[in-house]
């Protein structure tokens, strides 16, 4: 089943497109990632997925039925890129309020802030600031309570921005728990990396419009370029051939791209013709930020909206 169902939604700021007439599905339990450059619209559609703004065009569907900020809202935590945390406030407080106004009770409320403070080793800093916190230390708590109240929908935008290595590490299999636990995550980042690790399935934005929409392993298929690379313990140093053409040579790994109407059939029998002992044999499929490069190259980073 699907969680989220966007048809058709448009955006307009004055008389400028922010989101143009883009449709995709989320499906129930899965880690979604929304990609695309800087002006590419991202943010205007999160917010209207939130309820903070509202389609000029267009429908939204939560859970089967039409989207209602105020019924819906308490399904969903947020956790943008700007942090949204009160400066002055008491962390453990901090917490317990953002619970409560998820509608958690107040016993539910300290019961589960206490589970995450220890979880994620942050019991000591009840009554410290988050003025106080590095950028590291806030990024936990904002991840905490955006996820405290165990919302259907979560909406994770740069999550593992200023964090090190072993707490992106544990936010990331938290990621993973909570959607093995049925939560549905919309996972937006620049870095590609991440995103061919932790997602499911992939859109990408460019102008406001959805110039990619498929699983990421499909992603990969769709863009190949036909590359293989081969491994020898000796490879002949000068290659004659009409079949392939060399991208990159080393003493015994060559990176191969097929001609067209080449197998790859042809291209083993060509290496053992020539008396090369393969050791391996693989296709190269391309990472997820080379097809990004490749779809938005050109676009200027912050893009001047389209007019209507």
């Amino acid at each position: 089943m699907n969680l989220i169902e966007l048809h058709h939604i448009r955006k307009y700021f004055a008389t400028q497109k922010a989101v143009d007439d883009i449709s995709f599905q989320i499906e129930e339990g899965s880690i979604f990632g929304l990609l695309g450059p800087n002006g590419a619209g991202k943010t205007t559609l999160l917010r209207m997925i939130t309820g903070i703004f509202y389609p000029d065009n267009g429908e939204i569907n939560f859970h089967g039925k039409k989207f209602d900020p105020l019924n819906d809202a308490g399904n969903i935590g947020y956790m943008p890129e700007e942090r949204g945390l009160y400066k002055k406030m008491k962390i453990g407080e901090q917490a317990l309020y953002l619970a409560q106004l998820k509608g958690l009770s107040k016993a539910d409320a300290s019961a589960r802030v206490k589970e995450w403070f220890i979880k994620f080793e942050m019991e000591s800093w009840w009554n410290k600031k988050v003025e106080d916190l590095s950028k590291g230390m806030s990024q936990k708590l904002q991840f905490v309570t955006t996820v405290l109240h165990n919302p259907k929908l979560i909406i994770l935008d740069e999550p593992f921005s200023g964090l090190d290595p072993v707490n992106a590490n544990l936010i990331k299999e938290e990621i993973f728990k909570l959607a093995k636990s049925g939560s549905t995550i919309i996972f937006s980042t620049h870095r590609m990396e991440q995103v061919e690790e932790i997602c499911d399935h992939i859109i990408l934005l460019n102008k406001g419009k959805k110039i990619l929409d498929g699983t990421v392993n499909q992603v990969k298929q769709d863009f190949k370029e036909n590359i293989y690379r081969l491994g020898a313990n000796v490879l002949p140093e000068h290659l004659m051939t009409h079949i392939f053409e060399v991208v990159k040579h080393q003493p015994d790994q060559l990176l191969l791209k097929l001609n067209e109407g080449t197998t790859t059939n042809n291209l083993l029998n060509y290496f053992i013709s020539q008396d090369v002992t393969i050791n391996s044999f693989n296709e190269v499929l391309p990472s997820l930020n080379d097809v990004f490069i490749k779809l938005v190259e050109g676009t200027t980073n912050a893009r001047a909206f389209q007019q209507i």
